[in-house]
């Protein structure tokens, strides 16, 4: 879900997956390309006292992979009790289902056509299993079912595709829309000045350790796109496809259907403001 080639935030250098934190563990997903990276990071969370998990985002219907997730828990001696989605995406969600008929669990989304179960996910619902602390952070923008789950105790937040570890991130039009995702971008940069949140767990590519300076860099992308969309257009580029041929024109080809999706948000943006 990417078009740039890096960013701050200190990326942790290795392999993605393992230990990420006291209570987050990734297993990376073997569905490696240009546009999730090294693959899709499942994440097991857990009290490090506890024998129950949480696993957030299965990922892809891959039965090898959600068997490695469920003996990745098993082998620190935890069984999977929640499953957790950040968002609907296939690289994250379509293996959902078949992930909880292997743990015989529910499954809790925003959208109700993902979950499976009785509950959902919403704005200050807190994830408890097995004594561990996960509060829910709506973060529209990149689909508009996007959450973000802050771990206070690790003082890390899981962003699922909000923000990543390398790269920026699709506003996926018409779903997801630029106003909601830059608003977001200001919610998660909120939890790193009030909530002590320093570190990122994405869902894509390395772990970062200065969480407020890539949602710095974030935000400060986004405006930096915007004006140049806005400029491009002035300039006489009037369809989505002549912007990002002027405005990505550094950006592999082969992802320029991405960045038309964001270029569209982006002009969106701009005529409800008035600015086109």
């Amino acid at each position: 879900m990417t078009y740039a080639s890096a960013l701050p935030g200190q990326p942790r250098g290795g392999t993605i997956g393992g230990p990420a934190t006291d209570r987050a563990v990734c297993v990376l997903a073997p569905n490696a390309s240009p546009m999730t990276l090294d693959g899709t990071n499942t994440w097991i969370v857990a009290e490090p006292d506890s024998d129950l998990a949480v696993v957030i985002d299965p990922g892809p219907l891959d039965d090898a992979h959600l068997k490695d997730v469920i003996a990745t828990a098993e082998r620190a001696g935890r069984r999977v009790a929640l499953t957790l989605l950040t968002h609907g995406h296939p690289d994250h969600a379509e293996g959902a289902a078949r992930f909880a008929e292997l743990t015989r669990t529910s499954v809790r989304a925003l959208d109700p056509a993902l979950r499976l179960g009785d509950e959902g996910l919403g704005l200050g619902d807190v994830i408890t299993t097995g004594g561990l602390e996960l509060r829910v952070v709506p973060t529209p923008g990149h689909t508009a079912d996007s959450l973000s789950f802050h771990l206070p105790a690790d003082g890390a937040v899981l962003t699922g595709d909000t923000v990543l570890g390398r790269g920026t991130t699709v506003v996926a039009h018409p779903d997801g829309r630029l106003g909601d995702y830059l608003d977001s971008l200001r919610r998660l940069r909120s939890l790193t000045v009030d909530d002590g949140v320093d570190t990122v767990l994405p869902g894509h590519g390395p772990v970062l350790n200065d969480a407020r300076g890539v949602v710095e860099y974030y935000l400060a992308h986004r405006a930096n796109r915007l004006a140049q969309v806005e400029t491009a257009v002035e300039d006489g580029h009037r369809t989505p496809s002549e912007v990002v041929a002027h405005v990505y024109a550094d950006v592999d080809r082969s992802l320029w259907p991405a960045a038309e999706l964001s270029v569209r948000a982006q002009l969106d943006y701009l005529r409800e403001h008035g600015l086109i």
